[in-house]
Formats: structure tokens, C-alpha cells, sequence
């Protein structure tokens, strides 16, 4: 593994700070923080230089609330946009390719050019290619992945990664960033079940969090390929697809991946996992079921998708305009229709709506990019 040094002057460079601003701002322009800071952008970025130089910088406190997903209710972890949004901005900028460098081809999720869909084409193409050694399909997952990550551990992949004091030291203040109270309350739903090292857990929406909840796995993603000799692999943070030609080699393998967590990662594996045939019952990964062939939308999205499509089309028959939420939300569901078998689910769904879509943008959306290009 190569080891990086001489990053975290990188880091509190102020161009690099610049830039950092500009990207964390994205969509956030509204924000009474970054107008604030929009005014004099290199007071308040010099004043991030310094805490970083004098190592004085600390992770502010998170605000934290609930997320519905799915049919999971998910803990988010906010940290305010000055100076912690910024500094992750700028912290990232730096060390993403030294991350992604130590990432297998087959890891995606939060990587550039490594999207749900990239993933999904890859797999298809292992499936439809390859049919005879894709025969059978072991999918688990890491139970309560991001509450169980390891803080000394993935300090020390990272010392593995970086020969540098001072960027370790910053990784390492926001990695023990979550309080006693906070990491008790992310373990409270199952401290009764099993003994936690109370020193895990990453926030769910620090942007640190995913690149390192990536890297955490990445010495699994390497054992798979390089000493398993796994040829069929497909990992979406700890959402994880292996095929195989016969049931027997995968249940052999999947004993061998739980000694694995357990003894190299300190992970469990999700009591659901399943061992099954591929293309019987199909493979369902990234919200989408995909067989010999021919992929359809996960039915859970699929009915989710029939309600608020259905629920738009009522409000728009009966004469009300679509609001701006709901225009994205069927330009969503498009985005997920063309990448699968979904001609009737179209027609019944989608064009309906089309004629109401482009009404709402010609009136909403198209006058303001117009205004947008005449104050360029």
C-alpha cells in the first residue's frame, strides 16, 4: 500500500479553503451562514487556516434528527456549515483520490463515477456474460453498519494510509467527534442484545462518513479479491452481492466472511442473509431485481412510485398546478424507469403526467434559467 504524506498543508492551503466554500455552498446559497460568510469569504477561511495550523479546531456539536428511509428511520448527524461543512470540504478535496486509490473496482457508493447505476450495469453484465458462474447469489450485509465502525480501528487504517501527524490528528478529532451520550444513544437499540465497544459509531451525514465507512471496507474488498479469488463481487458501502456456480462454494464462503468481520473488522454480519439462485428469484441490489435478461423495479419502489405518481395525477386533474417537489419527484421516477423494463409502468404512470410536467416548467423553471443566462 502506498502511504501519503505532506497533505495537511494541502489542507489549510487558502485556495484549497476557496474552493472548499464554493462546494460545500452548493444548493445552500439561501443559508443564513453562508450569505454571512458570502460577504467576506476570506476572513471567515483564514479564521478556519488557524484553527487548523494551531490545531484549535474541534469538531462542533451535531444536530441530529430522524430520517424516514424506506422503511427504515434513519439517525442524520448535522454539523454546522462554519467551519465544519467547510473544513470536511477541504479535508476531502485533498485525501479522496489517496482513498479511492486504495479502492477495488468493485466498491461503489459516494465515488465519482461510481454511482447506483454503475453498479447496476456491471452486475447485469456479469449476470447476462456470464451466466454459469453468476448460477448462484450470496447477498448479506454488516448489521447496523455505521453505528458499529470501529474509531481505533479506522484510526489505524488511516496511519496505514497517511504518514502524517497532523492530518491524523485531524481525521482522528472527527472521528471521536460523536459523545459518550451520542454513541449510547446510537447503540441503544441493541446494547440489550449483545456487548458494544462503546467507542464506534459514525454519523450518518457527516461527510466524512462515507468515504471512511468505504475505506473501512476496503481491506475485505481486497482479502475477497486478491487471496479468495472472488472473480463476482459487488459491494455498495455494506450492501454486498457475491455470485458463484453452486450453493456449497458460497456457504463456505460466507463462514469465512464471518470470521472475517468478526476478527478483522469487528463487524457482524445481518442475521438475513441468504444464499439463492440467481436467476429464479432474481438479484435484488440498488433498488432494482434483475434476471437473465431483463431487470424490473424493486417492487417496493415500484409501489411507492404508483402512489405518489397517482396521488400527483388526481391534483393535477382536478385542476391544481404541480408544485415544485412533486415535478422533481416524476423526473426522479423517469430516472429510474429507463434503466429497466418498465414500458407499462410508463404508460400508466408517467406520460400521463408529462403534459402537466412541462407546463409546470415552462411557467416555473424555464424563466429562471432564462434570467439566470441574461445576469451572466
Amino acid at each position: 500500500m502506498k502511504r501519503y504524506d505532506h497533505l495537511f498543508e494541502k489542507i489549510y492551503d487558502l485556495e484549497n479553503l476557496r474552493k472548499a466554500h464554493q462546494h460545500a455552498k452548493k444548493g445552500k446559497g439561501w443559508y443564513k451562514e453562508v450569505i454571512e460568510i458570502d460577504k467576506d469569504p476570506d476572513k471567515y477561511l483564514k479564521q478556519i487556516q488557524e484553527m487548523l495550523i494551531n490545531h484549535t479546531y474541534h469538531t462542533s456539536e451535531y444536530e441530529v434528527f430522524t430520517k424516514q428511509d424506506g422503511a427504515k428511520e434513519r439517525k442524520i448527524y448535522k454539523l454546522p456549515y462554519f467551519p465544519d461543512r467547510i473544513c470536511q470540504w477541504a479535508i476531502l478535496q485533498v485525501i479522496e483520490p489517496c482513498i479511492v486509490n486504495n479502492l477495488t473496482d468493485d466498491t461503489y457508493s459516494a465515488i465519482p463515477k461510481r454511482g447506483i447505476h454503475n453498479a447496476l450495469f456491471k452486475l447485469q453484465g456479469a449476470m447476462w456474460n456470464n451466466p454459469e458462474e453468476c448460477k448462484y447469489c450470496l447477498k448479506l450485509d454488516a448489521r447496523h453498519y455505521y453505528q458499529s465502525v470501529n474509531h481505533e480501528l479506522l484510526k489505524q487504517k488511516y496511519a496505514r494510509l497517511f504518514n502524517d501527524a497532523d492530518l491524523l490528528w485531524l481525521l482522528n478529532e472527527i472521528i471521536d467527534s460523536i459523545t459518550t451520550a451520542e454513541i449510547e444513544d446510537l447503540t441503544a437499540i441493541y446494547l440489550l442484545e449483545e456487548d458494544i465497544d462503546p467507542e464506534t459509531g459514525i454519523p450518518i451525514g457527516n461527510y466524512l462518513s462515507q468515504y471512511s465507512g468505504n475505506y473501512y471496507f476496503s481491506s475485505f474488498d481486497h482479502w475477497l479479491k486478491e487471496q479468495k479469488h472472488v472473480k463476482y463481487y459487488f459491494r455498495y458501502m455494506d450492501d454486498i452481492v457475491i455470485f458463484g456456480k453452486t450453493k456449497e462454494e458460497l456457504h463456505r464462503l460466507k463462514l469465512e466472511i464471518d470470521e472475517y468481520f468478526r476478527n478483522e473488522l469487528k463487524l457482524n454480519v445481518k442475521a438475513n442473509w441468504q444464499v439463492f439462485p440467481s436467476f429464479v428469484r432474481g438479484v435484488d441490489f440498488l433498488g432494482y431485481r434483475t434476471f437473465m435478461n431483463y431487470s424490473l423495479l424493486r417492487k417496493t419502489t415500484c409501489n411507492d412510485m404508483k402512489k405518489k405518481l397517482t396521488a400527483i395525477r388526481q391534483k393535477v386533474e382536478a385542476g391544481n398546478m404541480m408544485n415544485y417537489s412533486e415535478w422533481c419527484s416524476i423526473n426522479s421516477y423517469m430516472g429510474w424507469l429507463k434503466h429497466c423494463d418498465s414500458f407499462r409502468l410508463q404508460q400508466k404512470y408517467v406520460v400521463p403526467l408529462l403534459p402537466y410536467a412541462d407546463e409546470y416548467y415552462n411557467c416555473n423553471i424555464k424563466p429562471e434559467k432564462k434570467e439566470g443566462k441574461k445576469a451572466a
